[in-house]
């Protein structure tokens, strides 16, 4: 692991595939001021392929998208600590992830975090210990179905893992089954009980993939990777229960090439929607109307790379990081608060194989 002296107190961590030798995952101290990035360290993690940061700013937890690890048909997740002044950091243990292929992971406020395996359909919950360290999994669930697309959804692919507000429920995009799962925590943070309403059925061959909860706690919204679309929902905290309100298209209606969607985020204020587009190489705006939740257009802009995966808001919601997969870089963008567009600064790095992308303020 590099060491230098950090001079700032936000910290960018990207995972990125390993495929071409990346390390896995870089550091980089930003400047909040003008947007810039400046190297800080890198720490060897195969296919770190998506990060969280439990709410303590204490540690950092990483699925690894691998098909097999320690001899078994699974991924893994790695756990490390963050140094509290220097942002970098030390890797703790491993365990595997319950599943091949995990895309996603998120770390809630009682000692868990939660993996969707994408290539075994499974989902499951990993107790966390006070040294940081990653438990074998409490509690595995193995989705079930299929969807119309005969090629991408022969089976189920758990997506994406993303705790309602109140950490009480966590609801997996499974693509392959175009279905949003809802599972209760409220008993047992640690066991994946099915919620009542136990789902949310997405139209036929959308693919839902990654969610997100306005800030209002009022709404949520669901990036669809093969319909390119996104869903716009009433959340009803008292069951977690999801109501549709509208599906908009994520790609210029005069676009006929190959594309499928990756990301969604809310800028913090709650104005603004933003959805990457991988394929049309572009970031779609929505604006958020705060009275019932649906979209309206904005803009659609250039990654100024190839296949954006992830991208980020800073907290300030002045920044957007988007990481281009294969273009092995990440470009900042200066983001508009009162129009939501976006305006690339001419500042980016180069990363090899860049997937994830991830702020903290130290």
């Amino acid at each position: 692991m590099m060491t230098t002296t950090n001079d700032s107190s936000v910290m960018v961590y990207v995972g990125s595939y390993t495929h071409k030798g990346g390390e896995g995952i870089t550091i980089y101290r930003f400047d909040p001021v003008n947007g810039t990035l400046e190297p800080a360290g890198a720490i060897k993690s195969d296919n770190a392929s998506f990060l969280a940061i439990e709410p303590g700013k204490r540690f950092l937890y990483a699925v690894n998208e691998l098909g097999e690890f320690q001899g078994r048909p699974t991924g893994a997740v790695s756990a490390f600590a963050i140094d509290p002044q220097t942002g970098l950091l030390t890797f703790l243990n491993q365990q595997p992830s319950q599943g091949q292929a995990p895309a996603h992971i998120t770390a809630g406020s009682q000692g868990y975090v939660y993996v969707a395996n994408y290539s075994s359909g499974t989902a499951a919950v990993f107790p966390t210990g006070e040294d940081g360290t990653v438990s074998p999994a409490s509690d595995t669930v193995q989705h079930e179905g299929t969807g119309p697309d005969a090629r991408r959804q022969q089976g189920p692919h758990a997506h994406s893992v993303t705790l309602d507000p109140g950490n009480i429920r966590l609801y997996v995009a499974d693509l392959g089954i175009d279905k949003l799962m809802i599972y209760d925590l409220s008993g047992d943070p640690g066991k994946l009980t099915p919620n009542d309403p136990a789902y949310v059925e997405i139209e036929g061959g959308s693919g839902p993939r990654h969610f997100a909860f306005h800030p209002s706690g009022q709404f949520a919204y669901l990036i669809n990777e093969m319909g390119n679309t996104v869903t716009a929902f009433a959340y009803d905290p008292a069951n977690g229960a999801l109501e549709t309100l509208q599906t908009v298209p994520t790609l210029p209606d005069d676009f006929d090439g190959r594309s499928h969607t990756a990301d969604i985020h809310i800028l913090p204020t709650g104005d603004y929607l933003y959805g990457s587009n991988r394929g049309h190489d572009s970031i779609v705006i929505y604006a958020i109307d705060r009275e019932d939740g649906t979209l309206t257009y904005v803009d659609t802009v250039s990654t100024q790379g190839k296949t954006p995966r992830n991208f980020a808001i800073d907290p300030s919601g002045t920044w957007l990081l988007a990481a281009n997969q294969d273009s092995d870089n990440v470009v900042v963008f200066r983001i508009d608060a009162d129009t939501g567009k976006l305006t690339p600064t001419g500042h980016e790095i180069e990363v090899s194989m860049p997937v994830c992308v991830k702020f903290l303020v130290l």
